[in-house]
């Protein structure tokens, strides 16, 4: 079927050069093989979420904006070379194990191919501002119509609803406002931001597993469901032993 999606909107190939270093033949089936992935998400928390489905074994398929790609493609460096020519470290870090196709979602044509794509997956995955895909008939309430056991899953940077809602979900902005920052560094110091960005990779993770918990209450209900993750929720929710001791003792966290 893919192979013959030769049309204006894309050919779906490997994501990168480097995933193909292993074959089917070496690689025994995943616990998740069978299951199809659309992935409509960029950068990091949507991309990590469908690597590790992908490394579970699903069939992940790669949304990417026709000549430029996923913005990580052009962060760097570091690059690395590979049998494509160079490729940014960041993008390879969570796209490993899916499949790509170019499809400019604005146009009739990339949203028709989305469609039937999404009439035939098991998941959707999306980290575009909070009613845009509606307003291109991609939301969930319209795709759920011909596919009624799809798991819809959006990431946000706060929440779908809300005042914050239309707040870009920038990684450092979630660590100040969650309170990461107020106890990290040394006492008496500046705020710090995490090396890493873990408001992210905790968001992407926590996809993970609501998408697979989604997934095996479909084996009960025969029905999909739409899920919400956001950056913000998931790192007031990291805060974990630190939120835990202020709401016991009252106290301030400290640095």
């Amino acid at each position: 079927m893919f192979e013959k999606d030769r049309c204006r909107a894309g050919n779906i190939r490997a994501a990168s050069p480097f995933a193909q270093r292993e074959t089917v033949s070496e690689t025994p089936p995943g616990a998740l093989a069978g299951l199809r992935v659309l992935d409509l998400s960029r950068v990091l928390a949507g991309p990590l979420c469908s690597m590790m489905l992908g490394d579970l074994g699903a069939d992940v398929i790669k949304i990417e904006r026709p000549g430029s790609g996923d913005d990580t493609r052009s962060w760097g460096p570091p690059w690395a070379e590979g049998s494509a020519g160079r490729e940014s470290a960041y993008y390879l870090c969570a796209n490993r194990n899916k499949r790509s196709v170019a499809v400019d979602l604005k146009q009739a044509e990339g949203q028709a191919l989305v469609r039937r794509l999404a009439s035939e997956a098991d998941v959707l995955l999306e980290n575009f501002a909070p009613g845009m895909l509606d307003e291109w008939g991609l939301g969930y309430e319209e795709l759920a119509v011909s596919n009624t056991g799809l798991v819809y899953c959006s990431i946000t940077g706060y929440g779908a609803s809300g005042p914050d809602a239309g707040r870009p979900g920038y990684d450092f902005a979630v660590q100040a406002r969650a309170g990461w920052m107020a106890v990290t560094g040394d006492p008496g110091g500046e705020p710090v931001k995490a090396g890493t960005a873990l408001a992210d990779v905790l968001a992407g993770q926590n996809a993970a597993v609501a998408i697979l918990a989604a997934l095996y209450e479909r084996t009960r209900s025969g029905k999909g469901q739409r899920i919400e993750v956001s950056l913000f929720d998931s790192a007031v929710a990291g805060l974990v032993n630190v939120a835990q001791a202020a709401l016991t003792t009252g106290l301030e966290p400290q640095r």
